[in-house]
């Protein structure tokens, strides 16, 4: 990519993208290799808990780990694995017993239901808070914003959502109304509500965890725009716009924020991966079956190909954002050519 007057046909773009999904070909078999190198460096593997079993005998322990590969060489299991793979298969679960896919992707639409509406709340409240920040620099409410926002990366989401959960308590324990529920992802009896019931019992259950994450996210990304924004402010183009007698919000729109936001765009590579890791510590405090409570189980069994599947799927969804980013980029800045 580099630079040069606007304008690009289709025909450069589609070259473009086929180089780089060829180059990102031998980028997955050494970040899957790797991936996979690192689980099978921890010591012991899944079966390790029941040598420790006085009940089970040395022969069980003996055909189960033939029955699941664990008695091969490193470079067999991965060559196994990787073959499977490409067959879309990502694999079979020690511990549940069933295929990877089936296991891992309800998890991944539960953390959807909270990590897609935050990230979606994200944008339309950040980007218009660090814009105003900047307009407004050292106003009174600049300066209520940024106290905000430093609070908000001073307080782990975890954490935040501690203090969300206890208020909430405090006012069940005092007026007898739970607000929102604290804990879990659906209601008792949820099997026997209707289509439209079970939504709104999900989306009462998720408000409380994604405001966590709402909030905990703005805090930072607020910031880096109002730093990007007034950088924007200071160029010679924008006083040249000015002089020039354009409308302030063209000025502003047009002209500084388009720039600004570059940067941003150049980031939304890592947004697809969120979608599917989950949102974190969140997920285990206020008990939402999501990815992450998953993974801790997977890992702390050894349950390799849970934990590698998962890795492999977060690593093609970089790849497919990154490549996204690329040509987000070329849209938003125009001077940006394809190669």
């Amino acid at each position: 990519r580099g630079r040069a007057a606007p304008g690009m046909s289709w025909k450069a773009m589609a070259s473009y993208i086929l180089k780089r999904i060829l180059s990102l070909i031998p980028t997955f078999f050494g970040a899957t290799f790797l991936a996979f190198l690192i689980i099978q460096m921890a010591p012991g593997d899944y079966l390790t808990q029941l040598e420790l079993d006085p009940k089970v005998t040395p022969e069980t322990i003996a055909r189960l780990r033939a029955q699941f590969g664990l008695d091969r060489p490193f470079h067999e299991q991965y060559l196994l694995w990787m073959h499977n793979l490409l067959h879309l298969n990502l694999g079979y679960s020690f511990a549940y017993q069933a295929p990877v896919l089936e296991i891992v992707w309800p998890r991944v639409l539960n953390s959807m239901v909270l990590v897609v509406p935050s990230t979606v709340l994200l944008f339309l409240i950040a980007v218009p808070v660090g814009v105003y920040g900047a307009l407004r620099q050292y106003s009174l409410g600049d300066r209520v914003v940024s106290f905000l926002a430093y609070l908000g990366l001073a307080i782990p989401n975890f954490f935040l959502a501690l203090i969300l959960m206890y208020l909430v308590l405090q006012v069940y324990f005092r007026t007898g109304v739970m607000v929102f529920p604290v804990s879990g992802m659906t209601s008792s009896g949820f099997e026997q509500f209707s289509f439209w019931q079970k939504v709104v019992d999900v989306a009462w259950h998720a408000v409380l965890p994604i405001v966590v994450l709402t909030t905990s996210d703005i805090a930072g990304f607020s910031r880096i725009m109002r730093g990007q924004m007034l950088e924007a402010l200071s160029q010679d183009y924008v006083r040249t716009a000015r002089a020039k007698g354009l409308p302030e919000r063209v000025v502003v729109y047009k002209h500084a924020l388009r720039n600004a936001i570059i940067p941003i765009v150049a980031n939304i590579g890592g947004i697809l991966p969120t979608l599917i890791s989950g949102a974190g510590l969140v997920e285990v405090v206020t008990a939402w079956p999501g990815i992450t409570p998953l993974l801790l189980d997977a890992i702390s069994q050894q349950d390799l190909y849970v934990v590698a599947g998962f890795l492999t799927m977060g690593l093609v969804l970089l790849m497919i954002g990154n490549l996204l980013s690329d040509l987000l980029l070329a849209w938003v800045d125009p001077r940006i050519r394809y190669e």
